[in-house]
């Protein structure tokens, strides 16, 4: 096995603007990757997963590291928003407590200082913790190259792993979170092989509008169970519009587990990662009826 101490050779560039870095990726177009805080892509040019020639850096450019909220809005949340910022943010621990929740279980502090949100996104590793949280909040991402601007429905921009429909031209510049009701409780839960500091072997994002004993919306999601995250649909479907009781969560929760395609790794095999998938849907669903 060989193992490699250095990076390979690139080019470096630290814009001031973000045109100017929407230009140097449209002119360095298939060379170049963008960075932020860097703790995925330094590893991956690390261990020669990638190599690129030119490195755009983003530090450099203001105005998009901001947590934005308004009622016509609702969140919205700048690319190079550091995930202590999420954690630390008093707005989204009110209003989106499962982004807060999320923020505190991923990795260490000391990564959390660096590590931004859009990094997380783009990375598109199935474990991306950012990644079931959004889903079932209905995020959208603004994406903007130097021809214009869309968005794109989160669920929609995973194609596979570390895959997105994120062009050689476009950055990922700000996540846009609509309002959602004040009754609504959100649950994030993930395992990994250790209890800190741990890649998901499992994670799952639970959302639920309750009205007197019925389930009147529930937005399940999962992560590193499949080649990008996925909604339970199955499972929302049995509990959507259904009266609450516990074979109805444990049906659910059997079908979150049925709509997934694990896989069979060093962290954990197929039927664990089903049996995991079964246990936390449950106890995410148990624990938004108890908060």
């Amino acid at each position: 096995m060989i193992y490699y101490n250095r990076l390979p050779k690139f080019e470096y560039f630290a814009p001031n603007t973000l045109e100017e870095a929407l230009t140097l990726l449209k002119d360095y177009r298939g060379k170049v990757k963008i960075i932020a805080g860097g703790t995925d892509l330094l590893l991956s040019m690390r261990d020669r997963e990638v190599t690129p020639k030119y490195l755009i850096g983003l530090k450099n450019i203001g105005g998009m590291d901001y947590i934005h909220y308004s009622e016509t809005e609702g969140l919205r949340i700048g690319a190079l928003t550091t995930i202590v910022s999420i954690e630390s943010s008093q707005l989204i621990k009110q209003k989106y407590s499962i982004l807060n929740q999320t923020a505190k279980c991923m990795a260490s502090c000391q990564i959390r200082n660096v590590a931004t949100i859009g990094g997380n996104i783009c990375s598109a590793v199935p474990s991306a913790d950012t990644a079931p949280p959004l889903i079932v909040l209905n995020a959208k991402l603004k994406l903007r190259s130097s021809e214009g601007t869309r968005l794109v429905k989160i669920e929609e921009f995973f194609t596979g792993p570390c895959q997105t429909v994120l062009q050689e031209t476009e950055l990922l510049i700000e996540i846009i979170v609509p309002e959602i009701t004040s009754d609504h409780k959100g649950i994030y839960i993930k395992r990994g092989l250790r209890q800190a500091m741990s890649l998901a072997t499992v994670s799952v994002a639970v959302i639920t509008i309750l009205e007197g004993e019925y389930f009147k919306d529930i937005r399940i999601a999962l992560g590193a169970v499949a080649p990008t995250p996925i909604r339970a649909k199955n499972a929302e479907i049995l509990l959507r519009g259904k009266i609450i009781s516990n074979d109805l969560l444990k049906k659910a929760s059997n079908a979150a587990s049925n709509e997934a395609c694990p896989i069979s790794d060093f962290r954990a095999s197929e039927e664990h990662r089903r049996e995991l998938i079964r246990a936390l849907t449950l106890r995410a669903i148990e624990q938004s009826l108890d908060c």
